[in-house]
């Protein structure tokens, strides 16, 4: 998997990800530190409402910066993001109230949000070939896993010199950091493909292929699900550590880090099984796993609550560490075998906010609902929610799938070039790799 790094480009554009991931990870620590400082018990509740900001913007902005950015600004682009996200993460030292957390971190993660989807959208074109590809997504999910591993590692050891408000500094220059290493990359020359109409109509292209794929429908349920676990996770940890087992600061630096120890973990596995084993499997496995652990999480905190304790709390976020992880890296596979070249940037920004939606749903359930009516009424609804991701997942994607499917177009002129192309067999019908796009509108049945 390593040797994808040779690849001078991607090499780059992944330290770039790697550094500002980093420095992502010890604001994650260092907000929930702080939520738990301005909140104190409620600070579930105060992360429930800041990642439903993010989720927000995620939702609103993704889908439109894939459209409305060409290539030839892509890296200027990205390399202003990363300097508006440095800043905001440098000012959230001095805050003193909620709602100059709120305002800052809309601020940050909407330029996250536009800066996700047009770095993704890059990789496939960096990277044609299918096998590379798929390295290069488990690598890139590695480097997601340093957010929840390592720098939650890097955060205990640098909380035993400073306080938690130094964290964000970290945060800041690991954004200054990615700007600098995207500055010095050289970008594949890849000509105009955002077609001609207005940027919102080129973005819901996106949305329409997602949703009329139907293995993309079931990405879409297994994103739930990893959203159900992953959300009780981000929210909910400091709550556990601080109050219900009385440890520290650093106590949930390490609770963070055993879930990226799962994540990573399988991370690493990942490639080779998927080049033995159909996505759909590993993905569906992943959910039985996520689902499974919520529902242990939900009776012990109900039925055993004195059975709650670090030898609990620490296999269990392991486990859904190890969920998360066969969930959300293959999805870029999907997505890739799934639309047309010049689709796929917007058919990434579809991806990320569709799945962005499903945060949204579930950050406020682990941070409202687990303020307001206890943890354990919080676990039972993310349980809920994941189940029913995991049913829509298995009856939507089909088991069976070709790349190649016969069809018809009753309503296609007969000297049509598309006829000329793929010349119609029996009856009308022909076959061919099949997309979603302006002369297939729905898939065939």
């Amino acid at each position: 998997m390593l040797a994808i790094l040779r690849h001078r480009t991607f090499r780059h554009l992944f330290l770039a990800q790697t550094v500002a991931l980093v420095g992502t990870g010890l604001a994650t620590v260092a907000l929930a530190l702080l939520a738990y400082d301005l909140a104190g018990d409620d600070a579930g509740e105060v992360l429930g409402t800041a990642l439903a900001i993010k989720m927000a913007v995620y939702v609103l902005l993704a889908p439109v910066s894939g459209a409305l950015v060409p290539p030839r600004l892509r890296k200027c682009v990205l390399i202003a993001l990363d300097l508006v996200r440095a800043a905001a993460a440098l000012m959230l030292p001095f805050v003193d109230t909620l709602w100059q957390v709120y305002l800052l971190i809309a601020l940050l993660q909407s330029a996250s949000a536009c800066f996700t989807p047009l770095f993704q959208s890059l990789i496939p074109e960096i990277l044609p070939d299918e096998r590379d590809y798929t390295r290069a997504l488990s690598l890139s999910r590695l480097a997601y896993d340093l957010e929840s591993l390592l720098s939650p590692m890097l955060a205990a050891v640098l909380l035993m010199v400073i306080s938690f408000h130094g964290l964000f500094a970290g945060t800041s220059a690991g954004f200054v950091l990615s700007a600098l290493l995207v500055l010095g990359t050289v970008f594949p020359a890849v000509e105009a493909a955002h077609g001609r109409g207005h940027p919102y109509e080129r973005a819901l292209r996106g949305m329409r292929i997602y949703l009329r794929t139907p293995r993309l429908r079931g990405l879409l349920a297994i994103n739930l699900v990893a959203a159900a676990g992953g959300a009780m996770v981000f929210v909910n940890t400091v709550v556990i550590v601080r109050s219900a087992l009385g440890g520290g600061d650093r106590d949930v630096a390490w609770a963070f880090a055993a879930f990226g120890f799962g994540s990573m973990a399988v991370a690493l596995l990942l490639p080779r099984l998927l080049d033995r084993i159909p996505d759909r499997r590993v993905m569906l496995a992943a959910a039985v796993t996520m689902a499974s652990a919520l529902l242990v999480a939900t009776v012990l905190w109900n039925g055993a609550r004195a059975a709650i304790g670090w030898a609990t709390l620490l296999p269990l976020w392991v486990i859904l560490g190890m969920a998360y992880a066969g969930l959300v890296t293959p999805g870029g596979r999907l997505l890739r075998r799934s639309a047309r070249s010049d689709d796929l940037p917007f058919l990434f920004a579809a991806q990320f906010s569709l799945s962005h939606a499903c945060w949204l749903l579930c950050y406020p359930l682990a941070g409202w609902v687990g303020a307001r009516f206890g943890l354990g009424t919080a676990l039972l609804a993310l349980s809920v929610v994941a189940l029913s991701g995991l049913v829509f997942a298995w009856t939507t994607w089909p088991r069976r799938e070709s790349a190649v499917l016969p069809h018809r177009h009753d309503d296609l002129p007969t000297d049509h070039p598309h006829w000329r192309e793929y010349p119609a067999e029996t009856d009308g019908v022909h076959a061919h790799e099949y997309f979603i796009d302006a002369l297939h509108e729905r898939w065939p049945r």
